[in-house]
């Protein structure tokens, strides 16, 4: 009998075992059916249906992989061990170790965005699918929706599935307190919050993990501001409150500037967290040449962040611009005197949701939560 070897070598290459041959009687099996020009109905029409003889290949189910939703991830890493794994993240990627290739946007106009984000660090490799879709909280659905796979990277086999939503609010949270430790004058306490929506209130939950406060808490949405006072113990103000702490963070769409020069106060530290994509800003450009510069990560901040617009319109040059990573390892000294005004724009990295993710998978390989489970 002859018969092509295209299709053996192709199997083989792959590592996948092709069906069995009956070389006398000339038929080939698969998946326990006798294929040839005899061959039923029934097992003809198995043939045509059946994922593994379609494939022509035996197949070999991964492990079942656990998943977790977003109260579960919340309970899986608590905000200091977030904040902690977050400064790791960041001197792990400004020393090379962790790889970040850069985020990739898919624009849906004129509903909103997804944004691929992939990560590889410590054995492992994430890829992040999110979103954000300003419009949704009309429709009642969030604005940030997506799901993390989180792969071994040594063999790409899928370990575990995790809820993007709270994974991103809690790092978002976490990297701002990490940056208010390395960038805020020591003495500062007081915290304005300005956007109180899923990512401001986990913002101010990893400032006040870090020992910062008593906040005041200011949103367009008065019910959102009073919820998140409430909870720490803080006070709803006006934004001009806010803007007068020691410690500024600010948590809104950036589809139009919070903060002006006029707000501004020697000494100041400031968390901007919100203008995260092309075009948007939380601050005016009148305002960011008072201060001294900081982000996550430049080339990302220069394309989508808070600095972009001043970037491109060559009022800031990169060279004026430092990484929080450099800050943290030592090789720049961050805030240059007492009466600075430092600026930390976050636009949110992929590694910081490593950090997270991996922290959450250690919490289910230790059995300290449970997940729900699901076999591919």
């Amino acid at each position: 009998m002859k018969r092509s070897s295209a299709p053996t070598t192709a199997a083989a290459s792959s590592g996948e075992t092709l069906g069995a041959t009956n070389l006398r009687r000339g038929r080939r099996f698969i998946g326990g059916v006798a294929v040839g020009e005899r061959a039923s109905a029934h097992a003809k029409a198995y043939l045509r249906t059946s994922p593994v003889a379609i494939a022509g290949y035996r197949h070999v189910p991964v492990s079942t992989l656990p998943v977790l939703d977003h109260d579960a991830v919340l309970a899986a890493v608590s905000p200091t061990e977030a904040i902690e794994r977050v400064r790791e993240a960041l001197l792990r990627h400004h020393a090379g170790e962790w790889q970040m290739p850069a985020k990739v946007y898919l624009q849906s106009p004129p509903y909103g965005d997804f944004r691929a984000m992939p990560a590889l660090g410590d054995g492992l490799a994430l890829l992040k699918w999110i979103t954000s879709f300003p419009g949704n909280p009309q429709r009642g659905l969030p604005t940030v929706t997506g799901v993390i796979c989180l792969s071994d990277a040594t063999c790409g086999e899928p370990l575990m599935l995790l809820d993007a939503r709270s994974v991103t609010a809690l790092r978002t949270g976490a990297v701002a307190a990490v940056a208010t430790r390395a960038l805020a004058r020591p003495d500062a306490r007081t915290i304005g919050m300005i956007g109180c929506g899923l990512h401001g209130a986990w913002a101010a939950r990893c400032l006040a993990a870090a020992g910062y406060g008593p906040g005041a808490c200011f949103d367009p949405r008065s019910e959102a501001a009073q919820a998140l006072a409430d909870e720490l113990g803080w006070q709803v103000g006006s934004r001009e409150q806010a803007a007068a702490c020691e410690i500024v963070t600010c948590v809104t769409p950036g589809a139009e500037p919070v903060l002006d020069a006029a707000d501004l106060r020697p000494g100041q530290h400031l968390n901007l967290l919100g203008a995260d994509g092309p075009g948007k800003a939380e601050m005016t450009l009148a305002a960011l040449a008072r201060c001294t510069l900081f982000c996550d990560e430049l080339e990302q901040a220069a394309h989508g962040g808070e600095l972009a617009g001043a970037i491109e319109a060559g009022t800031v040059a990169r060279e004026q611009v430092c990484e929080l990573g450099a800050v943290l390892a030592g090789e720049h000294p961050g805030r240059p005197a007492a009466d600075a005004i430092t600026l930390f724009d976050s636009t949110g990295l992929a590694i910081q949701d490593l950090a997270v993710a991996s922290a959450a998978l250690e919490a289910y390989r230790a059995g300290r939560l449970q997940a729900q489970m699901i076999t591919l």
